[in-house]
């Protein structure tokens, strides 16, 4: 009788541990808005668009990272990625700027790049068996969203004795300390002999040339948008918009008294629900079709979404939203990255998903950037929310005609 391969191997342990501190420093920016807006006396969009940037330079590094993991080797492009990290967030600490913070942030972007899904996922999955592939880059997933968990409050309780600027140098030492788990990261090249023989080239015009390629490229920005809006205004949104909180109620005993901490939960509570979300999700990518599945979720977000800004914001309506929104927040990227795997093979997963993550970012500069502007213009949250109500209907829409047939490798 045959053996079945582990489910949980030192590949995925150290694949999570270097997602979950690269996300909960990532899902932290957002409680950075006010403080660093107030102390310089900077606009909304000022630190929006540093984040934006961000943002973009993450979507731009991510095939970047993911070829160079590919030539030169997995670990070497998380090292790269994680110096590069430090760096951005420590000499964030020294701007004064809104332009320094911008172009700090680049480095920020390509930190994230190469410690965040496209690398990470792309180890996972080759080290993964075919039975397991699913909810290995689930639980991967996941872990990014228990660092979500973790971020934002540990900043807003890093907030309370140390400045902005020291809380960046306490994660740039984060990030740095988790290169430990390197020596674990040693994974298999899981391909079959078509795929070998096939360049990187030839399934790069492989992928361009197939339309369902192309939709899933178009159907990834919604994700970026909302989750990239949500992560950096969401915190400054409950601030300013939501009702007050009952001071004798459950949230004050639990030792939330401002709607800024209730801000900052919120990330935490999306991140929480998103953790049983994704494993779900993983779970059900083994089972179903993956572009009914991702149409589904796409789905869920734009109705969560509608409702939340039709009906007064609340300290109830912020609790429901953040479960709601978190039970499908990240469930796209296993459903994503393995629906790519499905189709063209794992030899240069990390590429063809990386490129498919740039349309993320796309849509996470949108997000971020319209966020901070369009509050400028109008004093509210309420007409970049509606944008993302409709770019979410869009994802479900696109999915639908995806081709889930695998095409055969071209030979070398």
């Amino acid at each position: 009788m045959e053996q079945k391969s582990p489910l949980i191997t030192p590949v995925l342990i150290a694949g999570c541990l270097i997602i979950m501190t690269g996300f909960a420093i990532r899902a932290s920016f957002g409680v950075f808005q006010i403080p660093i807006a107030e102390e310089f006396g900077w606009l909304r969009s000022d630190f929006s668009l540093a984040i934006a940037i961000q943002n973009l330079a993450w979507g731009i590094g991510q095939p970047i990272f993911g070829a160079i993991a590919e030539k030169i080797g997995d670990r070497k492009a998380i090292i790269m990625g994680a110096v590069a990290y430090a760096a951005g967030l420590l000499l964030s600490a020294g701007a004064t700027t809104p332009a320094a913070h911008q172009f700090y942030e680049v480095l920020v972007g390509f930190g994230i790049a190469g410690t965040g899904f496209g690398v990470i996922l792309a180890v996972v999955g080759r080290a993964a068996s075919d039975e397991n592939r699913s909810m290995a880059l689930a639980i991967a997933t996941a872990a990014g969203s228990a660092g979500q968990v973790i971020g934002a409050p540990l900043a807003e309780y890093l907030l309370g004795f140390l400045t902005w600027q020291q809380t960046f140098v306490v994660f740039a030492v984060m990030i740095l300390a988790v290169l430990a788990v390197l020596p674990m990261m040693r994974s298999p090249q899981a391909t079959t002999k078509a795929e070998l023989q096939e360049s990187m080239g030839q399934i790069l015009m492989r992928a361009f040339k197939d339309p369902s390629y192309t939709l899933i490229f178009l159907g990834f920005f919604s994700c970026g948008y909302q989750l990239a809006f949500v992560t950096a205004h969401f915190p400054a949104l409950v601030t300013e918009m939501c009702g007050p909180l009952d001071q004798g109620g459950i949230l004050a005993q639990l030792g939330i008294t401002t709607t800024s901490a209730l801000g900052a939960v919120a990330i935490s509570l999306i991140g929480l629900a998103n953790i049983a979300g994704t494993l779900i999700a993983g779970w059900a990518g083994k089972r179903c079709s993956k572009k009914y599945l991702l149409a589904g979720i796409y789905t869920g977000r734009t109705i969560i979404a509608a409702l939340f800004i039709i009906f007064p914001i609340t300290p109830l309506t912020v609790i429901l939203f953040s479960v709601g929104m978190g039970a499908l927040w990240l469930a796209t990227v296993p459903l994503t990255s393995g629906l790519v795997a499905h189709l063209y093979g794992l030899r240069y997963m990390g590429t063809l998903y990386g490129i498919v993550f740039f349309s993320h970012q796309l849509g996470s500069f949108m997000g971020v950037w319209l966020g901070g502007k369009l509050y400028d213009i109008y004093g509210t949250y309420s007409h970049v929310w509606w944008l993302g109500v409709a770019v979410g209907a869009f994802s479900a829409i696109v999915h639908l005609p995806i081709k889930e047939n695998r095409a055969a490798p071209v030979a070398a």
